[in-house]
């Protein structure tokens, strides 16, 4: 059995309140609307496969094979996600964090091509989602 030990032990998540795997502020406080498809995919998996002090060992081949998303993508979500203080990370081990108290704004600009309405349109979430858990 591996030992896993907290990255930032005074941010382990606690159930408060309403909590449905993911706080309703990620919501109401502009977390969701502050990601890329690609960060708020990799943000819900690994809520999703965290223990209850919000840690993961998920190798990242095997996260970009269960959400079928290149390296590339996988890489620029993981920073993005880091970024935004919702993870952190030791090139091992993930740890989803207490939300921060206030979201990283995300730079938005015009979606000018087919492509960039894929990647970045909030409509096709659910569509994104679907596919990464198989329905």
């Amino acid at each position: 059995m591996i030992k896993k030990n907290p990255l930032v032990s005074h941010r382990i998540r606690k159930i408060n309140g309403s909590f449905a795997w993911i706080p309703h502020s990620f919501l109401r406080k502009g977390f969701w609307a502050s990601l890329s498809h690609h960060e708020l995919l990799l943000y819900l998996f690994l809520a999703l496969v965290t223990d209850r002090h919000g840690l993961s060992y998920y190798s990242f081949d095997r996260i970009c094979s269960l959400l079928d998303i290149g390296t590339d993508e996988y890489i620029l979500a993981r920073n993005g996600l880091i970024d935004k203080d919702l993870i952190a990370f030791d090139g091992y081990l993930y740890q989803v964090l207490t939300l921060p108290e206030i979201v990283a704004s995300r730079q938005s600009s015009p979606l000018e091509s087919k492509e960039e309405m894929t990647l970045r349109d909030p409509a096709t979430i659910s569509r994104i989602i679907g596919k990464a858990i198989g329905r």
